[in-house]
């Protein structure tokens, strides 16, 4: 590692994937720990709440490792990406009917909380169009 800092070798492309796969990784598991509250966090008319949020949850560890298959690489960032501002409603949502998804109450932070996720999701639209689209 020192190596490639030296040497001008680093793979900003790859680091990001990492990067990327690791946080998928990490919301992944969350589908299953806080499948209660994440369901909440869809509207009612949404059907198969739970499934889904399986689903997405399956979608986030098959994302996490498309990345690395050099066939399926940029496929699956673009597929990401259209993940990422779906998943934005699914968010407002759960801001304005104050939904913990942890707890899977309705004591969660509110509207504040669009503060910081409308700028995590831009986040990860540009980390992923950087380090696998555009690389």
């Amino acid at each position: 590692m020192t190596n490639k800092i030296l040497h001008g070798n680093f793979s900003f492309a790859l680091s990001g994937r990492i990067g990327m796969s690791a946080m998928l990784l990490f919301t992944a598991i969350g589908h299953f720990v806080f499948t209660k509250g994440m369901s909440m966090m869809l509207p009612d008319f949404v059907p198969f709440r739970i499934e889904l949020v399986y689903l997405t949850g399956i979608l986030e560890i098959a994302a996490a490792i498309g990345l690395f298959i050099p066939k399926f690489r940029v496929v699956t960032a673009w597929l990401l990406v259209v993940f990422f501002i779906l998943m934005l409603p699914a968010n407002i949502y759960a801001s304005i009917k104050h939904i913990d998804y942890q707890k899977g109450t309705f004591d969660g932070p509110g509207l504040t909380y669009l503060w910081f996720r409308i700028p995590l999701q831009i986040l990860f639209i540009v980390w992923t169009y950087l380090s696998t689209i555009k690389f």
